[in-house]
C-alpha cells in the first residue's frame, strides 16, 4: 500500500522539482500577424512566464535575435534588434525588423527551447509601386465611346484595381483588369474602362493593397464636346492663324523694306561719289589748259 501511494505521488513530487529547476515557465502570448510595406519596420511581442533562461527569435527557420535571461539580448544584425517590458509575472520580448524586404515575408517563431516551448506568426511585406494615366485630360465628341487605361507597375501583391466617377464607384461590369508577373517577383495590372460620356466627368483609378492606408490613386478629366463647340473651335483656331500670319508678313514687309531702303541709299552715295571724282577730274584738266 505504501509502495502503490508514492507512486500515486511521483507526478507531483517530479513536477515540484521541475518547478524549483525554472523548467515550468512557458509562452503566455506568442506574437501575431503583421502586414507591412517593404522599407517599413515590422514588429512582433513575445510574452513568457518568469523563470525563462533562453528566448530565440527565428525568421523562415533562421534564428535571427536570442535574449538571455542572465545577460540580455544578443543582436548580430542591424536590422534585427528587440525592446524587453518587464513585470512580476511576466517578461516581454519585441522583435523589431527595421527596413524589411519582399524576401522577409513568411513564418516569424519565438522559441523558448522547450519541447512545446514555441509560438509562430506570419509576417507579408508588400510593395506599394506606381499607378498611371498618359493623360491627364481627354476630349471626346458627344456619343462617342472610349477607353481609358490605367496601369499599375510594380506591386506586391498584386492590386485591386477599381474605378470611380465623380466620387462614385462603376459598376465592375464597365471594366477589365488584367495582371501580370513583372521583374524581381513583383506584380503589373493593366484596366481598362470603356464608357459612352455625356457630360464631363471626373475618372479616378484605384490601386490597393492590405498595407496601405489608403489606395493610390490617378485621375483623369473626360470632357465631351459638340459640333458647335468643335466648329466654334476650328474656327477660332482658323482666325488665330490668320492673325498670326498677317502678323508675321507685316514684320517681314517690315524689315524687307528696311533692307531696300537702305541699297537704295547705298547706290546713291556710291553713284554720288563717282560724279564728284569725274567733277574733281574735269576741273583739274580746265585749270592746267589755261595754265
Amino acid at each position: 500500500m505504501e509502495r502503490f501511494q508514492k507512486f500515486i505521488l511521483l507526478p507531483f513530487i517530479l513536477a515540484a522539482s521541475l518547478t524549483g529547476l525554472g523548467f515550468c515557465y512557458s509562452i503566455l502570448d506568442g506574437p501575431t500577424n503583421a502586414t507591412v510595406l517593404a522599407g517599413s519596420e515590422a514588429r512582433f511581442n513575445c510574452t513568457v512566464a518568469n523563470g525563462w533562461t533562453i528566448l530565440i527569435w527565428l525568421l523562415n527557420t533562421n534564428p535571427v535575435l536570442t535574449v538571455i535571461n542572465s545577460h540580455g539580448p544578443i543582436e548580430t544584425s542591424d536590422r534585427f534588434t528587440s525592446h524587453s517590458y518587464n513585470n512580476s509575472q511576466s517578461f516581454t520580448s519585441e522583435l523589431i525588423i527595421h527596413n524589411t524586404q519582399l524576401n522577409d515575408s513568411g513564418r516569424i517563431e519565438c522559441s523558448i527551447q522547450r519541447l512545446d516551448g514555441s509560438s509562430f506568426a506570419f509576417l507579408s511585406v508588400q510593395v506599394n509601386g506606381s499607378l498611371v494615366m498618359k493623360n491627364s485630360t481627354l476630349i471626346v465628341k458627344e456619343n462617342t465611346t472610349v477607353e481609358v487605361v490605367c496601369e499599375a507597375l510594380g506591386w506586391a501583391p498584386a492590386p485591386e484595381i477599381t474605378w470611380m466617377t465623380n466620387d462614385s464607384l462603376i459598376d465592375k461590369s464597365r471594366y477589365v483588369t488584367q495582371q501580370s508577373q513583372g521583374s524581381n517577383s513583383l506584380h503589373n495590372a493593366l484596366s481598362v474602362l470603356t464608357l459612352t460620356p455625356m457630360n464631363t466627368e471626373i475618372l479616378t483609378c484605384l490601386a490597393d493593397i492590405e498595407a496601405l492606408p489608403n489606395p493610390q490613386n490617378a485621375t483623369i478629366a473626360v470632357i465631351v464636346g459638340n459640333s458647335t463647340l468643335d466648329s466654334s473651335y476650328s474656327e477660332d483656331s482658323t482666325s488665330t492663324w490668320v492673325i498670326v500670319l498677317a502678323v508675321v508678313f507685316s514684320i517681314v514687309g517690315f524689315i524687307l523694306l528696311i533692307i531696300l531702303i537702305w541699297v537704295v541709299v547705298r547706290c546713291c552715295c556710291l553713284k554720288k561719289g563717282k560724279w564728284n571724282f569725274i567733277i574733281d577730274l574735269y576741273v583739274k584738266k580746265k585749270n592746267k589748259q589755261k595754265n
